[in-house]
């Protein structure tokens, strides 16, 4: 078994797709119809075989469980940063707000920033032993 897929509930489709595109540099792999919204799905440039569902958060308990995770500041999900100085430099030149700026945590340095479609999201940095 691997993880080849894994999702994230979103306020607007369109939005996040704006966002996890041209913000974060991920690409478009998947669009279908899905009845009033869409099977949509990003990958990383960088290759890899694992998608990121964009899912909307139309079911109530989607969106309560993704409303509780902003507002007790926990990331939804995380990605990982060759140089996470860099990214987020790159990332606060699109206007991105982060609620914890890098930080050395230990074996990584992490950072969380808020994806503008109701989500924060965690990026992380192994370090060098």
């Amino acid at each position: 078994m691997r993880i080849n897929l894994t999702s994230i509930f979103v306020d607007d489709q369109d939005k996040a797709l704006a966002f996890y595109t041209q913000v974060l540099g991920f690409v478009k792999s998947l669009e279908i119809p899905a009845g009033e919204y869409r099977w949509l799905t990003v990958k990383s440039p960088e290759g890899g075989d694992t998608e990121l569902s964009l899912e909307p958060n139309a079911n109530p308990a989607a969106r309560a469980y993704q409303q509780a995770l902003m507002s007790q500041g926990i990331p939804a999900t995380a990605f990982q940063s060759d140089d996470l100085e860099a990214d987020a430099k790159r990332l606060r030149g699109h206007g991105v707000r982060f609620t914890m700026d890098p930080t050395d945590q230990g074996p990584i340095k992490l950072a969380i920033f808020a994806d503008t479609c109701g989500n924060l999201i965690q990026i992380y940095q192994p370090l060098a032993n």
